[in-house]
């Protein structure tokens, strides 16, 4: 039983986040590869860079190259500055993207050329994209470039991961939109490529913060007769986590209560809602989505 209870342990732990890890890399591999390059998008940060000048001199090769020095050099800024852990997970995920991508057969989901057409590409490579990287970010590892800076800024300003990308993609694209000015000398193509480019990052942005919400915040207010159980219950949950406690009286009853309000993640929310039902059953909860926090607050890392 102990050597069963050891092996599940180390499944769950070591195998199934490397197994996330590729997941990942493959879900981005496709947005890329099928839906991102047909549509000429540009992307976020230095895959945008790297993706522009591929498409000024119609290389993949030369992406893979640029992709490849600009994701070692992040991800060892991932490692000094996240985890050890969040680095070789993202690592795994790069390297799917970097392996993958030549070999794919060729696939023709829409026509560039059509207009209708190639809005489906941008917004179905926005939609994979997003969820690539909140389903790299869940596993505590990312799919590289702008997610780490992003992962690293999210902790200290509490704001969320896809909020970054976007500033990311002020210096991506013009540089971008700079080389196809060059190559084609068209203005009109050049704001053509900025419309598509702007709905790309946009949903990519907007699904990585609907399915990544660990910097999204929560304020719950546990109303109780058993304070000493439901205080120790939050303890042990987060025991780093400060809270406040107040002492009330019930409106009906005239019975004392103990109100407890803390802040927690929307990634911590159900765990927090599990335990009270079973811990407090006879409490009453209720929460709510909150921003503009300042002050201490301690939160896991996301490494």
């Amino acid at each position: 039983m102990r050597k069963r209870t050891a092996v599940k342990i180390f499944f769950r732990d070591h195998i199934v986040p490397l197994v996330l890890a590729v997941l990942a890399g493959i879900l981005y591999t496709i947005s890329l590869r099928y839906f991102v390059f047909p549509a000429k998008v540009i992307l976020t940060g230095t895959e945008g860079i790297a993706a522009a000048t591929a498409y000024y001199f119609d290389s993949t090769l030369l992406f893979l190259i640029l992709y490849a020095i600009f994701q070692t050099l992040l991800i060892i800024f991932g490692y000094l500055k996240v985890s050890r852990r969040f680095a070789i997970r993202s690592t795994l995920t790069v390297a799917t993207v970097l392996v993958l991508i030549p070999v794919l057969p060729d696939l023709h989901f829409a026509s560039p050329e059509s207009e209708n057409e190639r809005m489906v590409l941008v917004l179905f490579g926005g939609i994979i994209g997003g969820l690539a990287k909140a389903l790299a970010l869940w596993n505590r590892g990312s799919t590289g470039d702008e997610d780490i800076i992003g992962a690293y800024v999210a902790e200290r300003l509490r704001k969320p991961v896809g909020s970054v990308a976007i500033v990311a993609a002020g210096v991506s694209t013009a540089y971008g939109l700079s080389l196809e000015f060059l190559k084609t000398g068209d203005i009109s193509t050049v704001v053509n490529t900025l419309m598509y480019t702007a709905i790309y990052i946009f949903a990519s942005a907007e699904t990585l913060n609907t399915f990544f919400r660990k910097f999204k915040f929560s304020l719950v207010t546990i109303i109780t007769t058993d304070a000493s159980r439901t205080d120790k219950m939050v303890r042990s949950i987060f025991p780093e986590r400060t809270y406040t406690k107040q002492t009330g009286v019930g409106g009906y009853s005239n019975s004392s209560r103990e109100v407890l309000s803390l802040l927690v993640t929307q990634e911590e929310l159900p765990l927090l809602l599990r335990h009270v039902r079973e811990h407090d059953p006879d409490s009453f909860l209720y929460h709510s989505e909150i921003d503009g926090i300042a002050g201490r607050f301690k939160i896991s890392s996301i490494g």
